[in-house]
């Protein structure tokens, strides 16, 4: 009787050992838990005794940190890309506006001659158009990554919208002194494409070879499977590796000191607006070389000779 009463009063004692521990053990985790979200710090929860159920308890708290801390530096990200943004946006409608104001200030004066009043309209107007155009690649940049840009998907002749921008460029790359080699195939087939997204990504790309390329430049075609492939090609001296894999980053310019003639909206709209038509894009910084290139897919073969729908 003795030995079973000694033997109740040991096990009593473990257990009562055994719950303090585990207590003490938790409320180190609900300090540890305290500490962690008081300091920001990466650390993990741990148990001071042994348990396999607060274990797994403790395992998907710590999980859920994780997440936590993930979710908060990914916003942390997000504020400063934002941040970096609105201090790009203000910079480029600031430096048209500058030289607009400027310009407007001089024209008050009562000494110019009839030339130099025109010379100075002619500039204003200039700028004018320039931010209105900046203006216009916003609001299309917002609208086609809201999803709100309107589109009609229609049979597209690629190599017949190039050649209509190769006519409407043809003094651009004249004045630049560029040479522009072409390689288009007669039979093209036609691609699934929103004929004026078509001409706008063409546009954007010859833009930004004239503004930031030199020559020559080479825009070739030609039909790979269920795809037609482009290319637009041209010199680019002052373009690092490092920059190449950001052309397409809204508001990115190799041109750190953001002169006004880059904006970085160009490529990116280059970029949306070819992926929402359903076509692949991808760049390459290849021997000195930068090339975008735009795989189409093809359109369907009940309708793809559909001259009637051709851009």
């Amino acid at each position: 009787m003795v030995i079973l009463c000694l033997a109740l009063a040991l096990l009593c004692a473990g257990l009562t050992f055994w719950v303090w521990a585990q207590r003490r053990s938790l409320r180190g985790a609900a300090r540890q838990l305290r500490e962690l979200e008081e300091q920001g710090s990466a650390a993990r929860i741990r148990l001071a005794a042994p348990n396999g159920t607060a274990e797994d308890l403790l395992e998907a708290v710590n999980r859920l940190l994780e997440l936590r801390r993930a979710d908060r530096a990914e916003s942390r990200a997000r504020e400063q890309e934002l941040r970096r943004q609105i201090s790009n946006i203000s910079h480029d409608l600031r430096t048209p506006l500058t030289s607009i104001l400027g310009y407007l200030q001089l024209l008050e004066g009562e000494d110019l001659t009839a030339a130099q009043r025109a010379e100075y309209l002619a500039v204003v107007k200039s700028r004018a158009q320039a931010l209105q155009s900046l203006i216009t690649s916003f609001y299309d940049l917002s609208r086609l990554e809201g999803g709100e840009f309107p589109l009609e998907v229609r049979p597209v002749d690629l190599r017949g919208a190039i050649a209509q921008l190769l006519a409407a460029f043809y003094n651009d790359f004249t004045d630049a002194g560029f040479d522009v080699e072409v390689d288009l195939p007669e039979g093209l087939p036609s691609v699934q494409a929103d004929p004026g997204g078509v001409l706008r990504v063409f546009t954007n790309l010859l833009r930004n070879a004239l503004d930031h390329g030199a020559g020559p430049m080479e825009i070739r075609a030609w039909p790979e499977g269920e795809r037609v492939v482009t290319t637009f090609s041209n010199a680019a001296p002052g373009l690092s590796e490092e920059d190449a894999g950001h052309v397409f980053d809204r508001f990115f310019t190799a041109d750190k000191m953001r002169t006004g003639r880059n904006t970085g909206l160009g490529l990116a709209i280059v970029k949306s607006l070819g992926e929402q038509m359903g076509a692949g894009v991808r760049s390459e910084l290849s021997g000195g070389r930068f090339t975008v290139r735009l795989d189409w897919k093809l359109w369907g073969k009940k309708s793809g000779n559909a001259a009637a729908g051709a851009c």
